[in-house]
């Protein structure tokens, strides 16, 4: 089974929910947390631990043998990202942090040979045992780099090759392909928002993307004591179920603190119980 949990902008403690539930699924269940927040994964300073077994990602890089190029500029002409420009002398250049790696100047080139592969470092997965029943599989992208969708797909395929009964995935925000990447096959995909005006407006674009995929949606609030404005309205319009309030408790803030989920460092707290009953809604669609 795989859940996401997602949010339509930072901030909304999607991974403070992903860690817990991922800590509290593990009582009963083999977990795999997939922390997919490729530009700022922060899952395992959350559950204090390191980033182990890491493998690069890379991105496909045209390489030119010049000797072998006519100057048709078919490559120039069909790059959709505008990341080949033309030499004084009529020969490609390429501005690497525009290219996608989609390959089509290798295509559509009449000349083989002329364009060879290469590559370029864009990130990393990292994959660490938390302990018998929980593992964490992590993408990172590399520093100064643009494009996220290659490295969520990276951790993506990591974590999926790993046997488990559930296989939890905490998303970068927004509504990109790379969130699209993370929460594609979801039985269920719990997105956590906040009771402000942009909280209530990227919720909207989260779950008008849910909708479109027709991937069952719940809506977690966190903060809800910090302002009256209702969800209600959004929730209905896109068929959604606000499965959870989170009030601001001291016991979520020390434990962040500390780097000891809540459902660990305070098992028979208020919050600890929200989670449970979150994990209980898990398991009937299951």
């Amino acid at each position: 089974m795989k859940i996401t949990v997602t949010g339509g902008k930072g901030g909304t403690g999607k991974s403070t929910v992903a860690t817990n539930l991922a800590i509290a699924l593990s009582k009963k269940y083999h977990v795999v947390l997939v922390d997919a927040d490729v530009e700022c994964p922060d899952d395992h300073i959350l559950l204090s631990t390191n980033l182990e077994n890491e493998e690069k990602v890379y991105l496909f890089k045209p390489k030119f043998d010049y000797s072998k190029c006519t100057k048709c500029e078919l490559c120039i002409e069909n790059c959709s990202e505008n990341a080949l420009l033309k030499f004084k002398e009529g020969y490609p250049l390429l501005m690497p942090s525009l290219c996608s790696g989609c390959r089509t100047c290798q295509l559509v080139c009449p000349e083989e040979g002329a364009i060879l592969d290469d590559r370029r470092l864009v990130g990393y997965t990292y994959h660490t045992k938390i302990n018998d029943n929980l593992e964490l599989v992590t993408g990172k992208l590399e520093e100064g780099e643009e494009r996220s969708y290659p490295t969520v797909l990276a951790a993506r395929r990591r974590a999926m090759s790993i046997p488990a009964d559930i296989h939890l995935f905490d998303t970068m925000p927004g509504t990109g392909n790379h969130v699209a990447a993370a929460i594609e096959d979801s039985r269920v995909v719990i997105t956590v928002t906040e009771p402000t005006p942009l909280g209530v407006h990227d919720l909207e674009m989260i779950l008008k993307l849910l909708k479109k995929l027709n991937l069952k949606a719940w809506v977690v609030i966190n903060r809800s004591d910090l302002s009256e404005i209702s969800h209600d309205e959004i929730v209905e319009k896109y068929n959604a179920e606000i499965i959870a309030e989170i009030p601001m408790m001291d016991e979520i803030m020390k434990s962040y603190v500390s780097g000891i989920p809540v459902v660990e460092m305070y098992p028979d707290s208020r919050a600890s119980q929200i989670f449970a009953n979150i994990v209980k809604r898990i398991e009937e669609v299951m």
